[in-house]
């Protein structure tokens, strides 16, 4: 008999190899547990001037985070910038783990382990951890959301293999929760302190110059992620 520490038990079903998923904990955002999660925080500075670019992480299945947050440097369960804001669990079920190049799940098998698979969730984490863990980091190339797309690919989730670092910011921007009232706060309030502020100093030109930084940052990732997909690394 396996022991309850076992990350996952796998059994045969009409040919097909199956994991049997442990139970997860619930979300403990007073203990920054997250199981399974997508996990986002607003950015000093940046998210004062776009509100909706922040720091992304991605949790074990214990719900440790972990995060990409500088060069070489990968965080285990201490979450840069601050407590998380916003949160979405996601289902293992939709990710591709396979024992065997024959288990493949998703519709890539030759492309899924070329770049990587993985067994079991936490296996993708590691796995993305030991590449990301040596990078430099660099808020236009190589960041953050580089880093939870790359974790997703390796899992096939959806099966995908096209996680990138637009989808992964609109993933938690549409479908994300708040954490409580406060973190709604601390997202937006420094935001419209900076606009009334430009307002009152610069007038509305202040504004123009603003949503133009916000295009051009929107445009850059846009065509990384989908005409130069060299540029950005996931």
């Amino acid at each position: 008999m396996a022991s309850e520490d076992s990350e996952r038990l796998c059994r045969s079903y009409d040919g097909i190899i199956q994991h049997e998923l442990w139970p997860l904990d619930e979300v403990d955002p007073q203990k920054a547990k997250f199981p399974c999660c997508v996990v986002w925080t607003p950015l000093p500075v940046v998210s004062w001037l776009a509100p909706f670019i922040g720091h992304v992480g991605v949790c074990r299945e214990d719900g440790t985070i972990i995060d990409f947050s500088g060069s070489n440097l990968i965080q285990v369960d201490d979450f840069a910038f601050g407590p998380v804001g916003r949160y979405l669990q996601l289902d293992r079920k939709q990710g591709c783990f396979p024992p065997t190049l024959a288990g493949h799940t998703c519709k890539h098998h030759s492309m899924h382990a070329e770049y990587g698979t993985a067994i079991t969730w936490d296996d993708a984490i590691q796995s993305s951890l030991r590449h990301y863990e040596h990078k430099s980091y660099n808020l236009f190339t190589c960041n953050c959301h580089s880093f939870v797309a790359n974790c997703l690919n390796r899992m096939c989730y959806g099966g995908s293999m096209n996680w990138n670092v637009i989808n992964i910011a609109a993933l938690i921007l549409c479908k994300g929760k708040w954490v409580d009232g406060f973190s709604v706060l601390r997202s937006f309030m420094p935001f419209v302190v900076v606009v009334c502020f430009g307002i009152f100093m610069v007038g509305w030109p202040f504004l123009v110059g603003l949503f133009s930084f916000s295009f051009l940052l929107i445009g850059w990732f846009l065509l990384g992620a989908y005409c130069f997909r060299n540029v950005l690394d996931c």
